[in-house]
């Protein structure tokens, strides 16, 4: 199954909880909901944590899963999406800035069942392997090593990493090689697990297998549009 990012930010003008609000409550709920390839979707919406930036990257992440490549490229060619989505789209979001990834998901801690109306907080960690590594040493470094020590993260409920698909390589590198989701209870949760030695840790092994300067995170809630039941 492919599990497709789509990173946004506000068009110029637009405040991001204007961006927000017609993003969960307008688009995707009277267009991008309605492409029927589409079988889970979720919407994270950014939430002010530590030194705000004064134009942040991303004001969000829509979360989309659909089967395969071929009901992919059959959802690009709908109605729903030609002259839906697709056009609603400029109306909201500065459509150069969207970074869109296709994943595959890789869960190490499945947590308790997800929930429409979950409270908890979710961090987006956006990663680059470094310079000169191997895609297939990355992959397994950062599933195998990495993870395990993100695990030991004290209050962490739910954690999976989303490499990005081989066919994003086809003709050239990715603009990023993985995503990671680690999921707590709420923003004092997050700030308490970023003072313990666990953290400390978990920082110290980045430079290992990351291009630091392209890293970049930021925190998230989440509003369920279809799912988290799959829809038929």
């Amino acid at each position: 199954m492919i599990h497709q990012l789509i990173f946004a930010h506000p068009k110029p003008g637009m405040s991001e909880k204007d961006f927000q609000d017609y993003w969960v409550n307008v688009h995707a709920v009277n267009y991008a909901s309605k492409i029927p390839q589409i079988k889970r979707y979720l919407i994270d919406t950014r939430i002010p944590f530590g030194p705000e930036p004064e134009d942040p990257r991303f004001s969000g992440v829509a979360e989309i899963w659909l089967n395969n490549e071929e009901e992919q490229l059959a959802s690009l060619q709908t109605p729903e999406f030609l002259q839906g989505a697709r056009l609603d789209e400029p109306k909201w979001a500065a459509f150069w800035r969207t970074v869109v990834l296709d994943t595959t998901t890789h869960v190490l801690l499945e947590g308790e069942p997800l929930k429409k109306d979950s409270n908890l907080v979710k961090i987006m960690a956006m990663v680059k392997r470094k310079e000169g590594m191997p895609l297939a040493d990355f992959r397994q470094y950062s599933l195998e090593v990495h993870g395990k020590k993100d695990l030991k993260l004290p209050g962490l409920r739910r954690y999976i990493q989303c490499h990005v698909r081989d066919s994003f390589y086809g003709i050239g590198e990715a603009i990023l090689d993985s995503v990671s989701m680690l999921w707590f209870d709420d923003l004092a949760a997050i700030e308490e697990m970023m003072r313990s030695p666990e953290y400390q840790e978990s920082t110290a092994d980045l430079p290992n297998f990351l291009e630091m300067k392209y890293a970049y995170s930021f925190v998230t809630k989440e509003h369920w549009i279809i799912g988290p039941e799959f829809r038929a």
